[in-house]
């Protein structure tokens, strides 16, 4: 794996991580939550702007990707 790759795997899986703690959920849980609204790829396709960001600011990033997949599925 080359290094930017890496880079972005070890950045979802911090976002994953702190996700899970923020609302108290299983690994388990937040990974189907993240992977039911396609939010990994989006982590993944936005790794260059989202990893210069806070850790609160990451995890409302992903709290409104969500929201609005939420909207569209309803």
């Amino acid at each position: 794996m080359d290094k930017k790759n890496l880079d972005i795997a070890y950045f979802v899986s911090f976002c994953i991580e702190q996700y899970k703690n923020e609302k108290r959920l299983t690994g388990e849980e937040a990974m189907r939550q993240l992977d039911n609204y396609n939010a990994l790829d989006y982590l993944c396709e936005h790794y260059e702007t989202l990893h210069t960001q806070s850790r609160q600011w990451i995890l409302e990033d992903i709290d409104e990707f969500i929201n609005l997949r939420k909207g569209k599925q309803v």
